[in-house]
């Protein structure tokens, strides 16, 4: 029997994750074994958080307790759904995790890589995902789509400026140079089918 895989999706603002995912639900046809998740949320308590780091009225928030916020949403999210999920055989697939905050908190933000992993090994211990897909594209484009499709959505995280979004490029580069066993780059610089096809040719040979 195939053991239960950790599948994770990340990529910088407007690299069309949540898009792709919401397609390559429909080609599963809801599988049973597949659980499809999101970061920071999943559950109740973690999207209560989430909306707490996104608003965009919370200028004042320091990067610090940011970091701490998105590991805390973690901790309860990984705790209460995905190791269940998991331990029950089932396949978790989840739109973000731990590079995120790596790229973004630890890199981007400047308080190191090592310590934001610190804080979130504290979070969910050292489980890693399995495999990672990395959706890339240059932060112009993807915010250039987040202008076109939602501008009235954008997040407090959209809304830092351009070098801050080159940093988190930056961030992902140097997780995939320090992970690059579980890394998988897909350029989500194209029509969101071709997109869409070049993850289902990774995702269908290790989900059978």
């Amino acid at each position: 029997m195939q053991r239960s895989l950790f599948i994770t999706f990340e990529g910088g603002e407007g690299a069309g994750k949540t898009s792709v995912l919401q397609a390559i639900g429909e080609r599963l046809n809801n599988r049973s074994d597949i659980l499809f998740t999101r970061e920071p949320g999943g559950i109740e308590i973690a999207e209560k958080i989430r909306s707490i780091i996104l608003d965009p009225a919370h200028t004042a928030m320091h990067e610090r307790t940011e970091a701490l916020l998105y590991a805390a949403a973690r901790s309860q999210h990984f705790y209460q759904k995905v190791i269940p999920a998991l331990e029950s055989g089932q396949h978790v697939l989840c739109d973000r995790f731990i590079d995120s905050s790596l790229a973004y908190q630890g890199y981007a933000r400047g308080i190191g890589v090592d310590d934001v992993l610190a804080i979130n090994e504290f979070a969910i211990g050292k489980r890693m995902p399995d495999v990672t897909i990395f959706f890339d594209i240059t932060p112009e484009k993807g915010l250039a789509r987040i202008q076109a499709t939602r501008a009235d959505e954008i997040n407090r995280l959209d809304a830092e400026g351009l070098a801050f979004h080159h940093k988190v490029y930056e961030g992902y580069e140097y997780v995939m140079e320090r992970y690059p066993e579980r890394f998988r780059v897909v350029n989500a610089d194209q029509a969101l089918e071709q997109v869409i096809e070049d993850v289902w040719m990774i995702l269908n040979p290790i989900l059978g």
